[in-house]
């Protein structure tokens, strides 16, 4: 028994120094390149090796993330339809305003009501209504937050959003919801674009190209929440960090659609593209570290649990008696 228990701790020593920690994270990194790892398993994976081995390069976390995500959205848009997506994005437009307004009002009287600090409260919010991490990112220069108040809210958001590439296609399942009601709500209801494209690739190719392209839509509120935020909290300064890259989704489309011999390269793109979502979603869960985890506090993280749900619900109902099939 004393043996195994040494041999155990040795193996632990092993998996959290520097080269067992890079061995680790490379292997698990190519597995999530391979056909046999889900999206959410690749998730899955990237939060087991959080707690086990540690993220070795925790620091360029962040910026790997945003781009792949970006280059992964782009290649799935070589295999959609424009007019499809234009009926799509239509049929969301009005269930995005709305759903955007009311979750912002909610969590803004919500923290108040909590006794949350205007910013963390603000920046849950916002990753709760447009597009989790992003808007968090964009939002943050804005109203100047303390760097304690971004890590809350950013760890709030990943881990909910986590949360929901699991619990949407179970309950979408469950209710026997069609793909089309499954993308719209997955693109309503879930916070980051890695989360909702794959939980809809999960779902079905029409529930994908629905949830995609009202996310995006959805992520181009940005702009006008930004400026709200800066009449709010009185600042004239601050940058936005705008999503240029929804142009070359849109482009992908435009090409895909009226270029037939694209045809020739374009499931190269889409393949080469959902390996890049799943390595993301592995990024993401390596990144929540137990010290990530600790540092949201428990006021924040019963707002994001709130304010989720309550949008969640809300959509879904919309979706379910309003939506058309």
């Amino acid at each position: 028994m004393q043996k195994q228990i040494i041999n155990n701790w040795q193996t632990f020593i092993f998996l959290r120094n520097g080269i067992g920690s890079k061995l680790v994270f490379a292997i698990c990194a190519v597995l999530c390149l391979t056909p046999w790892v889900s999206p959410p398993v690749a998730l899955l994976l990237g939060l087991t090796v959080a707690q086990l081995s540690g993220h070795p390069y925790l620091h360029l976390n962040h910026k790997a993330t945003h781009w792949l995500l970006q280059l992964s959205v782009v290649g799935l848009g070589f295999g959609m339809n424009l007019h499809s997506a234009v009926k799509a994005g239509s049929q969301g437009l009005g269930f995005t305003v709305i759903s955007i307004s009311m979750t912002l009002l909610f969590g803004l009287i919500l923290g108040k009501w909590m006794g949350i600090d205007r910013r963390t409260s603000f920046l849950i919010s916002s990753g709760t209504a447009i597009c989790g991490g992003s808007a968090i990112a964009a939002i943050s220069p804005v109203i100047r937050p303390e760097q304690k108040q971004i890590s809350a809210a950013l760890g709030c958001i990943f881990i909910l959003n986590s949360a929901a590439l699991f619990i949407f296609p179970w309950i979408g399942a469950e209710l026997n919801l069609t793909q089309s009601q499954f993308g719209l709500w997955c693109a309503l209801a879930i916070h980051d674009t890695s989360s909702v494209v794959g939980a809809a690739s999960k779902y079905g190719p029409q529930a994908l190209e629905i949830a995609t392209t009202v996310k995006l839509a959805r992520a181009l509120w940005i702009l006008p929440v930004a400026f709200v935020a800066s009449l709010l909290f009185k600042n004239k300064s601050g940058k936005v960090s705008i999503p240029y890259f929804i142009g070359f989704f849109i482009l992908a489309m435009v090409l895909n659609t009226y270029v037939p011999q694209i045809a020739l390269i374009s499931q190269f793109f889409i393949r080469i593209a959902h390996m890049g979502l799943s390595l993301t979603l592995f990024l993401i869960g390596a990144g929540l570290s137990r010290q990530v985890l600790r540092s949201i506090g428990v006021k924040p993280m019963l707002q994001g649990i709130l304010l989720w749900t309550g949008i969640s619900l809300a959509a879904l109902y919309a979706v379910m008696h309003f939506a058309g099939d």
